[in-house]
């Protein structure tokens, strides 16, 4: 799987699988979306690929509406998708989604990751 970092997605192809991950803020810069590529996406998921997109992209939506149990259970039917290649942002996602289940955001959370440089 590639990572593409925001407007940079626009170069990449139709006929590739894109998806949409995280948004990110380096402090003193602009949010920038992170898009990824899916690589290797085994045969026998190719009759159900535009459900799983359907369910990647409306799980993203979700999360930024703060529909928690949505999310959860999207995640856990969205595991081993993509020949396991966005496990490891799924795991990571379900994570963040269970901590917000127990710690509501701050009412200025806007869902855009904050990174240090």
């Amino acid at each position: 799987m590639n990572i593409i970092f925001g407007d940079s997605i626009k170069s990449i192809p139709d006929s590739y699988t894109c998806l949409e991950l995280d948004t990110f803020r380096v402090p003193g810069s602009n949010a920038m979306p992170t898009w990824c590529v899916v690589e290797n996406i085994p045969l026998n998921e190719f009759p159900l690929l535009e459900a799983h997109k359907k369910i990647h992209t409306d799980l993203i939506r979700y999360y930024r509406a703060q529909q928690w149990n949505y999310c959860e259970q999207a995640i856990q039917g969205m595991m081993g998708k993509w020949g396991g290649e966005l496990d490891s942002f799924y795991t990571d996602l379900l994570q963040r989604v269970m901590h917000f289940k127990q710690h509501a955001p701050a009412e200025d959370w806007d869902y855009v990751r904050t990174k240090e440089i």
